[in-house]
């Protein structure tokens, strides 16, 4: 387990997460990152965690999410605008307080 701060629920959803993706083919590596991640944005949304990000508590939880929008896979909506707003805070883009969400999608060249 990552973090000691974690409680024996958290533990046991770890393993449980990380043993799930192991099953369905990635690397050890892979899923304990994506086991780490989902109890970390969980805590986050219970007020566990000493630091969370917005797009931790306002967005959907991990185990309703379902893989949707996972990586730069254009499903229904594609990445939110939240995901947009972080990519372009990255690239440096000009303006992007004030754009919606097609615009981000445009600036990004998506």
């Amino acid at each position: 387990m990552p973090q000691r701060a974690w409680n024996t629920k958290r533990e046991r959803q770890y393993e449980h997460i990380k043993e799930g993706a192991k099953e369905r083919g990635a690397s050890k590596g892979r899923a304990k990152e994506i086991a780490a991640r989902t109890v970390n944005k969980n805590r986050a949304r219970t007020d566990e965690a000493n630091q969370k990000s917005t797009t931790s508590v306002r967005d959907v939880a991990p185990q309703q999410r379902g893989g949707h929008r996972s990586g730069k896979r254009l499903g229904p909506g594609g990445p939110t605008k939240d995901q947009l707003y972080n990519e372009a805070r990255r690239r440096n883009i000009r303006g992007r307080s004030s754009m919606s969400k097609g615009e981000l999608a445009r600036a990004l060249g998506r």
